[in-house]
Formats: C-alpha cells, structure tokens, sequence
C-alpha cells in the first residue's frame, strides 16, 4: 500500500498544495515552522481521521478560514482510492472513501493503516499511564475493529458507574442493584480488553526485542512488560474489593483503565536513568514494532511516517535505522528535516534513492530525485 497523492485545501498553513510521490522514501525538508510536519499530519488525518497532534479538528483549519479540506489517492494491490475529508467551521467533519461518507468512523480505522514516529513520542515515555494505553490502542485498533467498539463500550460504561457514584456521594442514597448492574456491565468489556491486550503484550514484546537490539547494537539491556490490575485479581472480586474507596473517591479506581506499560533500562526506569539518545532509541523501537505487528496482522505493508527523528541520535544509529527502514521489509516512508544536505548524505550512503520536496512557509518547492 501507498500514497500516489495528496492534495490540501487550507489546512494548517497551506492555503492549497499538492504533492505527487514515489512508493518509496520521500522527504520534505526545510526551516523550522516551513510546514513540513504538517504534511505529515495530513496523511495521518487521511489514514486515522484526526490529528497526530491536536484533537480539536477546527484548529486544522487555516487562521482566517472556514474550512480546510484533504484528498489523498491511495494505492492498495493495483486498485486505487480516493479518500477526502473535509470540516467546515461549526459542523462535523465529513469523511468519504472514493466518495461515500462514512456513517461511522471507525469503519476506516485500520484500512489505510500508519505509523507516526514524532518527537511528541516522549510523553509515552515521561507523562502518565494514559499515554502509554493510548499506545496500545492504537496498535491493536488499527488490526481489530471489535477492539475498538469494546473500548467505546467500556468507557461509556466506566462514566455510567462514576457518575452513579457521584450521585450516590451527593444523595447519600445508596443503590446496591443498579451499581451491580453497571459492575457486569464494565466487567463484561473490560475483560475483553485485557485479554485482548495481553495477548497483544505477548507478540509484541518479542517484536520490540529484536528492534531495540538492532537499532542499539546491542549496547545496553531494555524491558517492556504489560502491567494490568486484571493480572493481580480477578475484575470482580477486585471492584468488590475497592468499592469503598470508590465511593470516598467517587469514581473506579479498578479496571484495565489503569493498565499500563513498565519501561526499564537495565533494571532502572528508563523515564528515570535513560539518556535522551536511549529513550529516543527506545521509541524508535517501539513504534519501528508497531510497524511489524501490523504488517504481519494486515498482510501487507503501512506508511510510516518519521518527523525530525535524527536529532539527539548518533550517527551510527541514524545510519543503522535509516538502512533498516529503506529495506524491502518496509513500504512507503515520510521523512522530514531541516537539512537537506543530510537527507542527501544518509541515502547517499545506504546507496538507496529519495524523492526531496522544499517547503517554505507553506509552500511546497519543485520535487527532486536524489540517486
């Protein structure tokens, strides 16, 4: 699978560009706020209908403007598709694949599937738990579609009984039957999840072994585990268990919306005692496992997308990732870059060909081939 064609309408800071590219390594380069991240986002919004970086869709739309829209041309086993989304100032977004909108969203998750590597990707690794379980989400909702509907239950199910407890804080009534029946209801997705999860953990955990010891050479010893309530006691009996703290903190303080991802280095947290050239391998490694889990599970190749990642790795590792990830094993890349000079050395060096577009302030200049 990859992108033939993208095509911008006041989005971000363009007032109107289009860009046709090579299936294999394409680069925009250019200074700091040219807008080369944001075309990177517009393919991102193509693929997973949002943002990479601002979930407020009415901040995509140019500063003066009403509306913004993308069109992007999709190449997938010799057939194309077009898929074009558009937001009007206001009103809800419209998302339409070769020109029938979708009634759902979620219907396109996991179609055109993408993997973004970002320097926002340290929040996974610094902010708390939701980050991480934002991570996993992601993943597992772009191969599995009943995933995604049991996360949208479980959340709906999980403000359901908060907001019971509140009531019950407020009131002081207390509804011992109707607290059950939201109990069965969050036991019910959740344990959906978690299985689902683990299962995923145990695949990807390997997957994420390999990687790391690649990009790294080996140099030091990293740990990924999967660390849920639901792996100490069982959903049930924990909520029974913590069903007075609930009520005194007025929401569930149980259940995989706690789960998270332990990162170590060595035996030491790697938020803690990591540099930012092993953290930033380390997220390097986590999503390059993203990009193979989903190659296996979908049977053919994602984009990735890699905006500004040579910035606080050494040369050896730059070298190492870009000649991995310019191998046949991965599809159609993203590159950006302030430098043009270095794109042009790295795959001078790798011997491997790159399509280079200028963007200046919202302007994409002239595509050249570098060989």
């Amino acid at each position: 699978m990859w992108l033939r064609k993208l095509s911008l309408i006041n989005f971000k800071n363009y007032s109107e560009a289009e860009l046709n590219f090579s299936a294999a390594v394409n680069a925009f380069t250019g200074n700091n706020g040219a807008g080369k991240t944001n075309l990177l986002d517009a393919i991102h919004y193509l693929s997973l209908c949002k943002s990479y970086f601002n979930p407020i869709d009415g901040q995509q739309i140019k500063h003066n403007h009403d509306f913004f829209m993308l069109q992007g041309v999709f190449n997938k086993d010799g057939q194309e598709d077009v898929v074009s989304c558009g937001l009007k100032r206001g009103q809800k977004k419209q998302f339409k694949r070769n020109k029938k909108e979708y009634l759902r969203l979620a219907d396109h998750i996991g179609l055109f599937p993408l993997v973004m590597i970002s320097p926002n990707d340290i929040s996974i690794i610094i902010e708390g738990s939701e980050e991480r379980r934002r991570f996993i989400d992601n993943v597992i909702s772009q191969t599995d579609h009943q995933y995604l509907d049991e996360l949208i239950t479980y959340n709906r199910n999980l403000q359901n009984r908060n907001a019971l407890l509140r009531q019950i804080a407020v009131s002081g009534k207390y509804d011992p039957a109707l607290l059950e029946i939201f109990d069965e209801q969050l036991i019910l997705s959740g344990n959906r999840i978690f299985e689902k999860r683990r299962a995923f953990m145990n695949v990807f955990t390997e997957i994420f072994n390999k990687h790391y010891h690649y990009i790294s050479d080996g140099a030091e010893s990293v740990g990924l585990l999967y660390d849920s309530p639901l792996l100490r006691a069982d959903f049930s009996e924990a909520l029974k268990q913590n069903l007075e703290r609930d009520r005194v903190m007025e929401r569930t303080t149980v259940g995989i919306h706690k789960d998270d991802l332990v990162f170590s280095l060595g035996e030491m947290p790697l938020k803690k005692f990591g540099s930012q050239g092993q953290q930033k391998s380390f997220l390097i490694a986590l999503k390059l496992s993203q990009y193979t889990f989903l190659q296996q599970r979908k049977g053919f190749k994602p984009l990735l997308l890699l905006d500004d990642i040579f910035d606080k790795l050494d040369e050896n590792r730059t070298r190492k990732l870009m000649k991995m990830v310019s191998d046949e094993d991965f599809g159609q890349i993203f590159i950006t870059d302030t430098s043009r000079s270095r794109i042009e050395k790295i795959f001078s060096e790798i011997d491997f060909p790159v399509s280079i577009f200028d963007i200046h302030k919202g302007e994409v200049g002239s595509e050249t081939v570098h060989r």
